[in-house]
């Protein structure tokens, strides 16, 4: 399901990301597709992110150049490494001096991204930024009272608005996404682009001839960070609260700091048995799992997008989604799956049974539904999207330079 993207000149691009491979989250999926597919079009891509190790090293990785910076665990999060001001700043500078990018897209405003806004702009970069971040995504892992919680919440708006609005364009996953940034104070334009996948990579889970009603026994899916905001724990309450003769499982993939209390919180519940939290898995063994289950269920209050969800409609499978910022532009409620009200586990209880008692007949209309969602995701589409952009921000006529 390819676009025919228009063939542009190569340009040599520069993506600064606070997240990136081995790291499994949306935003590091993200920056490896985007930079992935922009080197196989021809352009020369290069990723400046933490080092998982600490120290800084150059690799080539599916055809992009990754400069992986001076980095430190986090010890407040546990899989993150971050960058120190006082290293980023003078190794970035050095990147940019020695690659001088056509374009600079950055991924976040935080250490590694702070500086590519404000050397690319001083050395006469464009910029083109891409917002993935929440406070949300932050808050449970800071201990502190409500009050100043809130009073950094709004400190992280502000600082958020004043980098992003330094940007020649700026970009967030959904429209839903532009309208939060706006609701808190942001006066630049914004587009919504959606981060895409590749739908050729799923063709071969949309057409499997065995219906999801046909698995035995019925498993829901969930796939993402195993940290408190994505609420995996609702899925095992959930379980819990579904008729036993049903037989209801869960697949729970991820890695984070959750791991071991799901799997305490399974054997609370007696359901030990019926929940599989599997970790971090190799991308052959995702794919399994979403051909596995019969439905996928993302009960996160702080998406933007959901490149699992995503994933999971381009399976072929019904969903069942939080109804909370940008999920709900990935469901048509009862069409493609349902939503529920987060963090409602009696609600979310239901939907599953729902799902786990349908014919297989109207399971099969629902699944097929969840691919005329996703069409409009494929990863070409995004690309061409971004391409146009960087002609833009730059300046091209393309045109001209392609004759």
């Amino acid at each position: 399901m390819l676009s025919a993207h228009r063939h542009t000149p190569p340009r040599r691009i520069l993506i600064p990301t606070e997240t990136y491979a081995p790291e499994v989250n949306g935003a590091a999926k993200f920056a490896e597709r985007l930079a992935a597919g922009l080197a196989a079009r021809g352009n020369e891509v290069h990723v400046a992110c933490p080092s998982a190790t600490g120290k800084a090293s150059v690799s080539t990785e599916d055809g992009v150049t990754v400069h992986r910076l001076t980095a430190h665990r986090w010890p407040l999060h546990p899989t993150w490494t971050i960058c120190m001001p006082w290293e980023t700043k003078p190794e970035l500078s050095r990147l940019l001096d020695s690659l001088q990018p056509d374009v600079v897209h950055t991924q976040a405003h935080f250490v590694i991204g702070r500086y590519a806004f404000s050397e690319s702009i001083r050395r006469g970069i464009p910029v083109v930024a891409t917002n993935h971040f929440m406070p949300d995504n932050v808050r449970p892992y800071i201990k502190a009272p409500k009050s100043l919680l809130d009073g950094g919440t709004a400190m992280a708006w502000w600082d958020l608005r004043r980098k992003f609005q330094s940007a020649d364009f700026i970009t967030v996953p959904t429209q839903l996404a532009a309208d939060l940034l706006t609701q808190n104070g942001f006066t630049s334009p914004i587009r919504a682009v959606s981060c895409g996948i590749d739908l050729d990579r799923f063709a071969h889970l949309s057409e499997v001839e065995n219906s999801p009603a046909e698995a035995t026994p019925p498993r829901v899916l969930f796939v993402g960070r195993l940290s408190a905001e994505k609420h995996a724990a609702d899925i095992v309450e959930a379980v819990a609260k579904t008729d036993p003769a049903i037989g209801l499982e869960a697949d729970i993939v991820g890695g984070g700091d959750q791991e071991e209390p799901l799997k305490e919180l399974a054997e609370k519940l007696g359901i030990a048995d019926r929940i599989h939290v599997l970790g971090k898995i190799s991308d052959k063994q995702l794919m399994e799992a979403y051909q596995r289950c019969t439905f996928f269920c993302m009960p996160s209050t702080a998406e933007l997008q959901s490149i699992a969800t995503l994933e999971a409609l381009a399976s072929r499978k019904p969903v069942v989604l939080a109804d909370a910022v940008a999920l709900p532009h990935l469901v048509r409620d009862g069409v493609n799956g349902y939503l529920f009200p987060p963090r409602d586990i009696d609600v979310l209880a239901d939907r599953f049974t729902s799902i786990c008692t349908m014919t297989e007949a109207a399971l099969d209309t629902m699944s097929q539904a969840s691919l005329d969602v996703v069409a409009k995701h494929d990863i070409e589409y995004t690309l061409d999207t971004f391409e146009s952009i960087y002609a833009e921000v730059i300046g091209d006529d393309l045109d001209s330079r392609a004759a």
